[in-house]
């Protein structure tokens, strides 16, 4: 008997494996954006809760190795650098987890998907605005924003990039502090979801086993990542992220 056949016939497992080591390449050359492709093209064939299952464990390693690709004490720097956007995000993830039956996922998404692809194209476009790196209360604000629509949606790497970008973050930077402030978010995400049965005796080998075409991907996207320079890695976050916001507005819409 194949591994999990109680869960998917074997052609539905090997669909989820093509679809974990893809958004492992993504994630490893851009940083972000596994959660998404994951939940949106698994979600196309598996039950919804098992998509979500399936994320949550290869999320969270992922993250973890890339807020530690370059040491600890990088990564206890970046806390430090972006503790402004930690604090007023966290609070607010925390007050708004309280409104997720008062608004709707719908509203959520277009709420993150509409000015996130505004600013998508715009960038590409050649706009570039000019925000101050160490201004704390346009920090606080963006952070907030992120912990807001994270809270209620569980999505929060759109604004956190759209940030990133704007203050014209190093390519290795931004991997790493996506890195920190998504594996804090998905730390959170993997005790929820125990809770929550989500993860349960019968999902989480499944999600165990996302960790190995999730983590194959995002080593070869890494690799793709270490050769290109700023620029070229600054449209391809773009790109993506527009991705993302468009998707963002079709789940609304539709």
């Amino acid at each position: 008997m194949y591994p999990f056949a109680e869960l998917m016939p074997p052609q539905l497992l090997l669909l989820s494996v093509l679809v974990g080591f893809g958004a492992g390449i993504v994630k490893g050359m851009v940083g972000f954006a596994m959660p998404m492709i994951m939940i949106s093209a698994m979600s196309l064939f598996l039950p919804p809760e098992l998509a979500l299952a399936a994320l949550i464990a290869p999320t969270l390693v992922t993250n973890g190795m890339q807020a530690l690709r370059q040491g600890g004490r990088a990564a206890v720097s970046t806390v430090k650098r972006f503790r402004v956007y930690l604090i007023v995000g966290g609070v607010m993830l925390a007050i708004s987890a309280q409104l997720v039956r008062v608004l709707s996922a719908e509203a959520l998404f277009l709420l993150i998907g509409a000015p996130v692809s505004a600013f998508a194209v715009l960038q590409l476009s050649g706009w570039k605005p000019k925000i101050p790196e160490k201004t704390n209360g346009i920090e606080a604000l963006i952070g907030g924003f992120s912990g807001f629509v994270g809270g209620v949606s569980g999505v929060w790497g759109p604004p956190t990039v759209a940030y990133l970008t704007a203050i014209d973050t190093p390519k290795g930077d931004s991997i790493r502090v996506q890195g920190v402030i998504y594996g804090l978010g998905a730390l959170a995400l993997s005790v929820a979801h125990l809770q929550s049965g989500v993860l349960n005796a019968a999902t989480l080998p499944f999600s165990l086993f996302m960790i190995v075409p999730a983590v194959a991907g995002m080593m070869l996207g890494g690799l793709v990542h270490d050769r290109i320079d700023q620029q070229v890695f600054r449209r391809v976050t773009l790109a993506v992220l527009l991705v993302a916001g468009l998707n963002l507005v079709r789940r609304a819409i539709f």
